[in-house]
């Protein structure tokens, strides 16, 4: 007997009919033998239109009351679920994630758990119950309701994984599994039976949409095992795991990611700490970096570019805007009509060429690179969004073309 966590996102969930078929497919995994915990996301756009309402009555929303609102949604779908499944005659019970003993730090909005109690999970496990679980929220130490931010539901399927050491963490998609590309944009992509942590969270964090990287992480960290497939088609999925045969691809992915600022400082001055006291500052606040380029110096001056989530650029020039009169830049300039575009593979560190045959496809493509980032394993650009779907068709065709996929 062993125990599955199954994770099934918004739109396998979205409707009535598509809860009824979750539910043979939680019910089929039961009936094997196994202890089932099922974790759900809110149904389709509920998410949206909630915030939509909170809008309405409030434009400046308290993260507190937001989180209270927020978590509504997936209290829905497990109570929604837990009906599914009693139809079909099977014991279900639902448990929102204070109930599942998730407690998180009060990070409203974006809180990360900090434990899982998890006696009232095995209590009903032993009873012979499947636990249906609401999905990207938790408890404060304040016992205030609070949510996980951004993919918070597979990163609570990941945290329930770990915590009860399942024998498998199962996250439904609307995808069956990890694709070399996204198949909207290059249609011939190839479905990657197998990926390494490291891959899935250079792939996750640069805006491959199939996993969150806060639950790559944490699956890493923890060492879960990892599958990701579709509730749609029933079809075998891509297993994430520590090693695999990194000699059998050497790029894994291509990835676009248009939720992305650049920010400059202009004409800054050209003397030791300049770099420091800026970054300090946006660390201060808690803004992530991403891509950095700095100018090499003249009259006394140079320029740093950098990038940041989109929707942080606003805030990002609000605090440059101070730097700048610190530090006697002559301007700060923005564009957010760009896109990031990456290769990711733990192939190409022992394969030279790499660089120059992505940046010949994007030359081929007539795309040009405005900053360049790499790391062991990934090499981004930035580029004009108009030119992302195209140069990530080109540098696809250019890498599984060579190896002949």
């Amino acid at each position: 007997m062993a125990l599955i966590v199954q994770k099934f996102g918004g739109s396998s969930v979205a409707d009535a009919q598509r809860v009824s078929h979750v539910a043979g497919i939680i019910a089929n995994t039961y009936r094997q033998g196994n202890q089932v915990v099922v974790v759900v996301s809110a149904q389709g756009k509920t998410t949206d239109h909630l915030i939509a309402q909170a809008q309405e009555v409030n434009p400046n929303p308290s993260k507190r009351e937001l989180d209270a609102l927020m978590a509504t949604g997936e209290l829905a779908s497990m109570a929604l679920m837990a009906l599914a499944l009693e139809r079909l005659g099977m014991p279900a019970i639902s448990l929102s994630g204070w109930q599942a003993g998730i407690h998180t730090d009060s990070t409203h909005g974006a809180a990360r758990v900090s434990r899982i109690d998890t006696e009232r999970l095995r209590n009903e496990l032993d009873k012979g119950n499947i636990v249906i679980v609401a999905g990207f929220q938790g408890v404060n130490k304040y016992e205030d309701i609070t949510t996980l931010g951004r993919g918070g539901s597979d990163t609570s399927a990941v945290a329930l994984a770990a915590a009860l050491n399942a024998d498998l963490c199962q996250i439904y998609t609307d995808m069956d599994g990890v694709y070399t590309a996204d198949p909207r944009i290059v249609p011939n992509a190839i479905k990657i039976d197998e990926i390494t942590y490291d891959e899935m969270l250079e792939l996750a964090s640069l805006g491959a949409n199939v996993l969150h990287n806060r639950s790559v992480e944490m699956a890493k960290k923890y060492n879960v095992n990892l599958e990701v497939l579709s509730s749609m088609t029933g079809a075998e999925g891509t297993i994430v795991k520590e090693v695999t045969d990194v000699e059998k691809l050497l790029i894994k992915g291509v990835t676009k990611d248009v939720n992305i600022a650049r920010i400059s400082a202009m004409g800054v001055s050209d003397q030791p700490g300049i770099a420091f006291r800026l970054f300090s500052l946006l660390a201060k606040h808690k803004v992530s970096v991403d891509i950095i380029l700095q100018s090499v110096g003249r009259d006394g001056t140079q320029d740093i570019s950098f990038t940041v989530e989109k929707d942080k650029m606003d805030a990002t020039i609000e605090l440059m805007q101070s730097y700048v009169e610190t530090i006697g830049a002559s301007s700060v300039v923005f564009d957010d009509d760009v896109a990031k575009v990456s290769i990711v593979g733990a192939g190409m560190e022992s394969h030279p060429g790499v660089a120059s045959d992505m940046f010949e496809a994007l030359f081929e493509a007539n795309v040009n690179i405005q900053m360049i980032s790499t790391s062991e394993i990934k090499i981004s650009v930035l580029i004009k969004k108009e030119d992302a779907n195209k140069a990530v068709a080109a540098i696809h065709a250019k890498f599984f073309e060579q190896i002949g996929q």
